[in-house]
């Protein structure tokens, strides 16, 4: 008989990688492309996707934490 315990969930390899770099990913992208971008484009720009990355690397971080139970 096997006993399945809820407490031990494995999650797939690729997600575990993906769940590891969000936050390093987002730390090092942010303060790379958003000088790129305003000193290219313009402020405005750079403020526009300083939002837009803010927002989606908040959202993958939400995504995938991992909550104690």
């Amino acid at each position: 008989m096997v006993l399945n315990n809820s407490s031990d969930p494995k999650a797939p390899s690729g997600l575990r990688w993906f769940v590891a770099l969000t936050p390093l990913a987002g730390a090092m992208i942010f303060p790379i492309l958003v000088p790129i971008v305003m000193t290219r484009v313009g402020i405005g720009a750079g403020v526009g996707v300083a939002l837009a990355l803010s927002s989606l690397w908040f959202i993958a971080m939400l995504k995938t934490s991992e909550m104690p139970h």
